[in-house]
C-alpha cells in the first residue's frame, strides 16, 4: 500500500508532502514514477511530493495519513531508513 500525509513542508517556494510504500522501496519508486515524481525526490525510504501532484497521487490509490502514520507505517514495515543510516554508511 502506499501513503502520502498532507504537504506541511516548505521548500523551494512550495509545500511538499512525503510519499511512502510499506511493502517496498521498488513499488515506491515504480509509483513515484506513474505520479511523474522524478528520482531525486527519493530521500533514503521516502519521496518529497510537490503539493500539486497529492490529489493525482490519492486518485493512482494513495491513501492520505498523518506524517506520525507516515513513519508509524514505514517502521512497522521494516522499511525506515533513520538519517544517520545515510546510503554511503550503509556501503561501508
Amino acid at each position: 500500500m502506499l501513503y502520502i500525509d498532507t504537504p506541511r513542508w516548505p521548500a523551494h517556494g512550495r509545500l511538499w508532502a512525503h510519499l511512502i510504500s510499506d511493502v517496498s522501496v521498488a513499488e515506491l519508486h515504480a509509483f513515484a514514477e506513474l505520479l511523474g515524481v522524478p528520482r531525486r525526490g527519493f530521500e533514503r525510504d521516502h519521496y518529497d511530493v510537490p503539493a500539486d501532484r497529492v490529489q493525482t497521487a490519492i486518485w493512482l490509490g494513495a491513501r492520505c495519513v498523518t506524517s506520525k502514520e507516515i513513519v508509524a507505517r514505514l517502521v512497522a514495515a521494516g522499511l525506515r531508513r533513520p538519517r544517520h543510516l545515510s546510503r554511503r554508511d550503509a556501503v561501508k
